[in-house]
């Protein structure tokens, strides 16, 4: 099993997890994606979000900030969405994604596992 497959599966067994995936943000193509449902079409999450990751970027530089993104989250009325931009030499630009349900997912619990997850992603 390669490490881009178990770091899915990590992702997917934090509590409520309804999708995961880890994209390239310079072309919005997913490279694993986990637990897709006919309500969540991962591969459109996928490049959707890369858009947000790549707006936010772009707002940080523009206003000058010496800052990197720890994690972006979207509430919606039933889910949490958070994205995890990777750090690592190896990571550099990748992010994980991460789409919880929100009546089962402790967010601080979630983010904590995405900060360890990220650690040990290898791609």
């Amino acid at each position: 099993m390669s490490n881009l497959d178990q770091s899915l599966k990590e992702m997917m067994s934090i509590d409520g997890a309804l999708g995961v995936a880890i994209v390239d943000y310079s072309s919005g193509m997913a490279l694993g994606v986990l637990g897709s449902t006919k309500a969540l079409d991962l591969q459109i999450a996928a490049a959707g979000n890369t858009e947000v990751v790549r707006a936010k970027m772009r707002t940080i530089e523009q206003l000058g900030l010496k800052e990197s993104i720890e994690d972006i989250l979207i509430t919606l009325d039933k889910q949490y969405h958070i994205i995890r931009p990777l750090t690592s030499r190896n990571g550099q630009g990748l992010f994980m994604y991460a789409a919880l349900d929100r009546g089962r997912a402790n967010l601080a619990l979630a983010r904590h596992h995405l900060r360890r997850i990220e650690e040990n992603v290898e791609v």
